[in-house]
């Protein structure tokens, strides 16, 4: 992991171009420097591939970076998504793992843009191109729909035409989330539960969950996020603390994709050196 520097917290959970965000990572880094943050970490969905880029930015800002990343997993039927961070880079389980996950991603995105294109006039180029690495989910189809003048934004999409419940919506691939906890442990990282009492969740992670994930090794549970239902928080705080997990914050940023700011939430960098020190492979 980088160092850090700045007057701030560090921004935990953020998106970028890699995957459903809609800024590069080295303008994320900048924007983090500006606001005054300690760093921040690249969180993109299922991929690493703009750690290098935020890592060089970073530095040349004066601040520090975590390397991260957000996994789709499931956990007692529900979709779960899980921080990891300082997970070694390679090969190895993990990385085989996410790689199925990408793949199913984009075979869901597909199938999903051929039914909502029964209705509406979008098509698989409109939403990623052929040789598009991203990490492809229900977002780019949103962007696909909004630029075909649909719908004014992705939150309205996905309220509209993309959720749950709609006859265009496909379930996706994810990996057991306490799984994904062991691979992102064996890769040298820790991990922490993303948003889990999150509004657009059928419901949220019960204090009984959140143990049997403490006995596979969850580290944290990001429970300072602006997302979280407030009223579904307390249990969940109160399980936390006797379980020693840490609790972190931060923004869930994605550019101009969700209204959600960069730094308006956010982890102590105190928090941020136990995560350094819990990380099997520091850097």
């Amino acid at each position: 992991m980088s160092g850090a520097g700045g007057r701030g917290g560090f921004d935990l959970h953020t998106h970028s171009v890699h995957s459903d965000g809609t800024t590069r990572p080295a303008e994320i880094a900048r924007e983090a420097a500006r606001l005054g943050l300690a760093g921040f970490a690249l969180t993109d969905h299922d991929t690493v591939d703009g750690w290098d880029e935020a890592r060089e930015a970073a530095a040349a800002a004066g601040i520090g970076f975590v390397p991260g990343i957000e996994i789709t997993t499931k956990h007692a039927g529900s979709s779960r998504h899980l921080l990891g961070y300082g997970i070694e880079r390679g090969s190895g389980e993990l990385f085989e793992a996410l790689a199925e996950v990408r793949t199913a991603r984009r075979e869901r995105a597909r199938e999903m843009v051929r039914r909502v294109a029964a209705d509406y006039a979008i098509d698989w180029g409109m939403v990623l191109g052929e040789e598009d690495e991203r990490t492809v989910g229900r977002p780019h189809i949103a962007d696909a729909l909004v630029a075909a003048g649909y719908f004014a934004d992705r939150s309205t999409a996905f309220a509209e035409v993309l959720h749950p419940g709609s006859p265009y919506y496909l379930g996706t691939h994810a990996i057991d989330t306490a799984e994904a906890i062991r691979m992102v442990r064996a890769a040298g990282g820790v991990a922490v539960l993303a948003h889990p009492a999150a509004t657009r969740q059928r419901r949220a992670v019960t204090p009984q969950e959140l143990r049997e994930l403490a006995g596979a090794g969850l580290w944290g549970v990001e429970l300072d996020h602006p997302e979280n239902r407030a009223d579904w928080l307390p249990p969940l705080a109160e399980a936390a603390a006797a379980l020693g997990l840490a609790v972190t914050g931060a923004s869930d940023y994605h550019g101009a994709g969700k209204p959600n700011r960069l730094g308006e939430r956010s982890t102590d960098a105190a928090l941020v050196e136990r995560l350094r020190a819990a990380v099997a492979n520091p850097r």
